[in-house]
């Protein structure tokens, strides 16, 4: 299994922001479509991500406010990418040595999604439940 087949199966779609929008905006967006983060993109260049992650860490407990901070004052800009034949496995081991929960996917320099843990932990059950299946038949059969 890779990054294009759980790409294939998500049904949110990419929420992106630009990086002059208030964190009260990325928070509202987030909030709205149920998810953790965001990717930034400016001139189809993608530039940084905002987390829920970043907005605890760099608003509230830093006591600054979301509604006059922009975007680009607290996003992650220093990113780790995906492509869409990278495996779960990289993606695991990325998130794990990373400590990070977003994957931006990127063919030729262009974003095509994102995935999260949830995702390659969703990913990985499926695969373990057909796997489970395929060897029961197998039993049953034999």
């Amino acid at each position: 299994m890779n990054v294009q087949t759980i790409l294939k199966n998500k049904t949110k779609p990419l929420i992106t922001i630009s990086e002059n929008e208030t964190v009260y905006q990325a928070l509202k967006i987030m909030g709205e479509y149920n998810i953790g983060a965001l990717l930034i993109i400016e001139n189809d260049h993608l530039t940084g991500i905002i987390s829920e992650r970043d907005y605890a860490r760099k608003i509230a407990l830093k006591g600054k406010n979301s509604h006059e901070t922009t975007v680009g004052d607290i996003m992650t800009r220093d990113l780790f990418t995906i492509t869409m034949k990278d495996s779960i496995e990289t993606c695991m081991g990325l998130m794990r040595d990373k400590h990070i929960r977003h994957l931006p996917v990127l063919e030729n320099k262009k974003v095509v999604g994102m995935v999260s843990i949830g995702d390659v932990v969703n990913s990985i059950i499926e695969s373990q439940k057909a796997t489970i299946n395929h060897l029961s038949d197998y039993i049953r059969n034999s």
